[in-house]
């Protein structure tokens, strides 16, 4: 009898809490997602390999915006009719990716790296007559991205990357001699130099993500964004000018930990405050290095609610991606039930930094 009477008095006392805290709720300026002022959900799309059918899947997931990778080639009319496909499944554009910026001579700083650069050139001028706002880039030549593809404790597959295994079975001399990190920042300035200015006039934003995984030389070759010191002399290159920024992998900087200068937050406060992040890579890792394996975005070492929250603060409106996603069982190529895993939590934790935000 006590205890039913206990559960009648909280009951009664519940249906008066509830109504009001409800109220309350509902007061806060949350912003839905059709708010330009919101953080973006989006998607990394191989457009090439993708069905109408899987595009109708990311549709059902609540998908608006996309980044495409169209790769080596991607002439306007290519561009333009992807466009138009996506826009039959209610998504737009946010960033394109062309590989053309990958070109090794390109990015050692040899050979015809003019021609490149003029592909690249065309390819940006193409972004902004379709108005796709962001153009994506990296610059890590002689790169290893992982070493193994390992079954996490919690039974996904995801990648891993050991710095010692890289460092005793993988690595080798990959060009005729090892480049400096001087030589790295020369080409990289030369590549600027000449991008810089058509995406200024044809209004796309330029986004540099970090070099994965932040080891500051591998295979004969520097890696010059593995810190923030490195972002901040690439921001002094571009001046002023506010076609340039970064792609912002949370999972890179949270790989690198202590020796990437700034934590996550630090460069959130930093760049994201001062509008130079563009983008989010929205990735979790097990630990920092020297050995690491990727995440689901609950299961790493970092509070990813932190990071939206953060992001929030300082009015990040550009798009986050669902990076990297890890593979469940029965998944198939495109990773269904992990991308939907990991698009429904994002949603879930944007949600909630908004309310607390505001």
């Amino acid at each position: 009898m006590n205890t039913r009477r206990q559960f009648l008095v909280s009951s009664s006392a519940s249906a008066h809490f509830w109504p009001a805290a409800a109220q309350r709720a509902s007061q806060r300026p949350v912003l839905d997602e059709q708010d330009p002022t919101n953080i973006k959900l989006s998607h990394r799309m191989p457009i090439r390999n993708l069905s109408d059918d899987d595009l109708l899947f990311l549709r059902q997931l609540g998908i608006q915006w996309c980044r495409i990778e169209f790769g080596n080639e991607a002439p306007y009319e290519y561009m333009k009719s992807t466009q138009q496909r996506l826009a039959k499944f209610g998504m737009k554009i946010f960033s394109a990716v062309h590989y053309a910026y990958r070109n090794v001579d390109l990015q050692l700083g040899r050979g015809n790296r003019d021609q490149v650069i003029e592909t690249y050139c065309r390819f940006l001028r193409d972004c902004g007559r379709l108005g796709i706002p962001v153009a994506n880039y990296d610059w890590h030549p002689a790169n290893t991205y992982t070493t193994a593809e390992v079954v996490t404790p919690r039974g996904y597959t995801a990648r891993q990357f050991s710095l010692r295994d890289f460092r005793q079975k993988i690595e080798k001399q990959a060009f005729e001699r090892e480049y400096s990190a001087e030589d790295i920042w020369a080409s990289y300035t030369y590549f600027m130099k000449a991008v810089l200015p058509v995406a200024e006039k044809a209004d796309v934003r330029l986004a540099l993500h970090p070099d994965d995984p932040p080891v500051a030389k591998m295979n004969g070759v520097a890696k010059i964004f593995v810190h923030a010191d490195g972002y901040h002399r690439a921001e002094q290159i571009a001046g002023s000018s506010r076609h340039w920024g970064l792609t912002f992998c949370v999972g890179t900087w949270s790989e690198g930990g202590k020796q990437m200068g700034k934590d996550v937050f630090e460069m959130i406060q930093d760049f994201g405050g001062r509008g130079k992040i563009v983008d989010v890579h929205f990735r979790n890792v097990s630990t920092p290095l020297p050995e690491f394996h990727e995440t689901f975005p609950d299961d790493g070492y970092l509070d990813m609610y932190q990071v939206m929250k953060a992001l929030r603060q300082v009015k990040f409106s550009g798009t986050i991606v669902a990076d990297h996603v890890p593979r469940l069982a029965g998944d198939d190529g495109m990773r269904r039930a992990g991308t939907a895993y990991c698009l429904a939590y994002m949603r879930a934790l944007l949600r909630r930094a908004n309310e607390e935000v505001g």
